[in-house]
C-alpha cells in the first residue's frame, strides 16, 4: 500500500475530505498539502494536526501549479499587467519544452517531495477557461483593424494568447507524465468536471451572461481535453496509474454562515438607484461613477460557502440543487470513491477505465484485410513502376514523425542494395563502402529524387553534402523565420530527427537495428507465442513498414500498451 501522498487542492473542498480519508483508511506516513495561497495550505495542515495528532507528518506546500516556480505565487493580474512576466508566461506556454519544464513549479513540487500517489482536486478548466478567451476576443478585435500596434494593443494580444486553454492543458498533461515518469510516482488520480454539474447544453446557468454561457461551455472543453489527455497518459508505457474521477453534479457544501460577499464586479457596496429615463437617442453609460452614489451599506447576507465554486444565497441554492437542476453532490462521497479507486477496489467511477471499455480496439478482421491491402499495394506498385512516370510507394511526407519518411527511404535503399534481412546482418564490408552503395542507388530508386521533392534531404556519406529541394522540412520552424545556421551538432539533429542519413556512423547503427530484428525472427520461431511481442519481428521478409515500426517500438519506444 502506499504510503506517501501529495494532494493538489489539498486545502480545498474535495481535497480537504479525501486527505480526511485517506488518514483513516490508507494508513499513509506523509501528506503534502497543496493549495494556490501559503495561509490556506498551512492553515490546513494545522487543521490536519489538531484532529490527526501526530499519527501522520503533513507538509504544507503552495502556489500556481501551472507557472514557473519565480510566478508562482503572484496574482494573475500582476503577471498579466507586466510585459517581462508576460513575456515569461508565453514562454511557459508556447517556448521551448525542457526549459518550460525545468522551470514549472508543479514539475518542482513533484521533484522536491517524490509522492507514491498523487491525487489533483484543483479545478483545472475552471481556471483555464475561466482565463476568459471570449473577451480577450473582443478587445484583440477592437484594435485589430487599426493601423500599427499600440501598446495597449500588444498587451491585450498577448493577454489573448495566455487565455488559450489548448496548449496550457498540453503543457499540463506532458509535464504530469516527465515528473511522475521521472521521480515515480505510481498513480495519479484526477478530480474532473463536466464543467456544467452535469446537465447539458440547454443548462440555465450562467455568471450572468446570456446563456447558453460561452465560459461554461468552454469550461466543458477543458474539461473533456483534460480527460482526453489523461486517457493518452495511461496508454503510455512506463506512466503511472492514471485514473479520474469526474463529479456530475455542484459539490457541496463546507458552511452556512452570514459574511460579507461581492457580486460579480467585487463590489460589495449598497447604493442608493437613481433614476435614469429610457429614451430613444439617449446614451445610457454602463460604468457610471460610483462616487456619484450616495451609500447604504454593505452586502452582507446569509450564504452557503460551496468553496472554490463560490458562494450562493438561500434562494440561488435553492435554486441550483432542486431536483431536474444541478443537484449536488458532498465532498465526503467524492473523496470516499477516490480513496476506494487508490486501494483498489472497483467502484465503477473511473472516467479512464470507462473510456477504455467503450472505445474500439484492433479487430481479427480489420487484420486479415490489412494483408490484402499490403498485397495490392505491392501489385499495383510493380504496375506503376513499369510505366514511364511511376515512383516508389515510401513516403508522402505527411504522416509524422519526421523520422518515419527517413526510415522509411533508407530502408528502401537498404532494400535494393542488400535484399534480405539477413544480408545486412551478415555484411562485414568497411561502413564507408555500405554508405557509399547506399549513396550510389539513389537516382536508381528514385529515392534522392522524390524524397528531395517533399522536404527531405538527404545527407551524402561525406556529411556535408546535402541533396535537397524547395524546401526542408527538419528543423522546424514556427513563425516567418525560413533560415537557420548550422553548426555540427545540429546538423547532427536534423539528421537523425528527417535527414536521410547515409553517413557511415549511421550504417553501423541501421546493421545492429537489422541484426537484432533477425534475431527476434529467430527466436519468435524457436519459442511461439511466448516470444511474440513488440520485440519480435513478424515478417518473413525485409517489409519497409514492418522495420519501421519495430524501430519505432524498440528505439523510441513510441508503441500502444492496449
Amino acid at each position: 500500500m502506499y504510503h506517501d501522498f501529495l494532494i493538489l487542492g489539498g486545502a480545498g473542498l474535495v481535497g480537504t475530505q479525501v486527505v480526511r480519508h485517506i488518514v483513516k483508511t490508507l494508513e499513509p506516513r506523509r501528506i503534502v498539502v497543496a493549495s494556490l495561497r501559503e495561509h490556506e495550505a498551512r492553515d490546513a495542515c494545522s487543521r490536519f494536526e489538531r484532529e490527526f495528532g501526530d499519527r501522520v507528518c503533513f507538509v504544507p506546500a503552495f502556489g500556481n501549479l501551472f507557472v514557473p516556480t519565480e510566478l508562482a505565487n503572484a496574482a494573475r493580474g500582476e503577471l498579466l499587467g507586466d510585459a517581462s512576466l508576460r513575456s515569461k508566461l508565453l514562454n511557459a506556454a508556447y517556448g521551448t519544452f525542457e526549459e518550460a519544464y525545468k522551470q514549472n513549479h508543479l514539475v518542482q513540487m513533484v521533484r522536491m517531495h517524490r509522492p507514491e500517489v498523487i491525487v489533483d482536486a484543483v479545478n483545472t478548466a475552471t481556471g483555464f477557461s475561466y482565463q476568459d478567451i471570449f473577451d480577450g476576443a473582443a478587445k484583440v478585435r477592437e484594435w485589430i483593424g487599426d493601423d500599427g500596434f499600440s501598446p495597449e494593443g500588444t498587451a491585450d494580444l498577448e493577454t489573448f494568447l495566455l487565455s488559450q486553454s489548448v496548449p496550457q492543458l498540453i503543457r499540463h498533461v506532458r509535464f504530469v507524465h516527465r515528473a511522475t515518469t521521472e521521480y515515480g510516482t505510481r498513480v495519479y488520480l484526477k478530480v474532473g468536471t463536466t464543467g456544467t454539474g452535469g446537465m447539458g447544453m440547454n443548462i440555465p446557468y450562467t455568471h450572468s451572461e446570456d446563456r447558453p454561457s460561452k465560459k461554461l461551455l468552454a469550461k466543458n472543453e477543458a474539461a473533456f481535453g483534460h480527460t482526453g489527455l489523461l486517457f493518452l497518459l495511461a496508454r503510455t508505457p512506463g506512466a503511472p496509474i492514471v485514473k479520474e474521477v469526474k463529479p456530475a453534479a455542484m459539490i457541496g457544501y463546507r458552511a452556512v454562515e452570514v459574511k460579507t460577499v461581492t457580486d460579480k464586479h467585487q463590489n460589495s457596496d449598497l447604493y442608493r438607484p437613481q433614476k435614469f429615463v429610457v429614451e430613444s437617442g439617449k446614451v445610457l453609460s454602463l460604468r457610471d461613477d460610483a462616487s456619484n452614489y450616495e451609500l447604504d451599506g454593505t452586502l452582507k447576507v446569509a450564504v452557503v460557502d460551496t468553496g472554490e465554486n463560490g458562494v450562493f444565497t438561500r434562494g440561488e441554492f435553492s435554486a441550483i440543487t432542486a431536483l431536474g437542476q444541478m443537484e449536488y453532490v458532498t465532498p465526503e462521497e467524492i473523496a470516499a470513491i477516490v480513496v476506494r479507486e487508490l486501494r483498489g477496489a472497483t467502484t465503477g467511477r473511473d472516467i479512464i477505465s470507462a473510456l477504455d471499455g467503450a472505445v474500439l480496439d484492433p479487430s481479427y478482421k480489420a487484420g486479415l484485410v490489412r494483408g490484402v491491402a499490403l498485397k495490392d499495394l505491392e501489385t499495383v506498385e510493380a504496375q506503376s513502376l513499369s510505366e514511364q512516370n511511376g515512383v516508389p510507394s515510401i513516403a508522402l511526407g505527411r504522416l509524422g514523425p519526421p523520422e518515419l519518411s527517413k526510415l522509411l527511404f533508407e530502408g528502401a535503399l537498404l532494400q535494393k542494395v542488400y535484399g534480405t534481412m539477413e544480408a545486412i546482418a551478415r555484411d562485414r564490408q568497411p561502413l564507408q563502402a555500405m554508405a557509399q552503395e547506399l549513396a550510389d542507388v539513389l537516382e536508381e530508386t528514385q529515392v534522392g529524387k522524390v524524397a528531395a521533392s517533399i522536404g527531405i534531404p538527404v545527407l551524402l556519406p561525406d556529411g556535408k553534402t546535402l541533396l535537397r529541394g524547395p524546401r526542408i522540412n527538419v528543423p522546424e520552424i514556427l513563425g516567418r523565420n525560413t533560415a537557420v545556421e548550422v553548426s555540427d551538432k545540429l546538423r547532427d539533429t536534423w539528421a537523425r530527427k528527417g535527414w536521410i542519413d547515409l553517413r557511415p556512423a549511421h550504417m553501423r547503427t541501421w546493421r545492429e537495428w537489422i541484426s537484432k530484428m533477425v534475431q527476434a525472427r529467430t527466436d519468435l520461431r524457436r519459442a511461439g507465442s511466448a516470444a511474440a511481442t513488440i520485440n519480435s519481428y513478424m515478417s518473413d521478409k525485409f517489409e519497409l513498414g514492418e522495420v519501421v515500426a519495430w524501430i519505432f517500438n524498440n528505439v523510441m519506444h513510441g508503441y500502444r500498451v492496449k
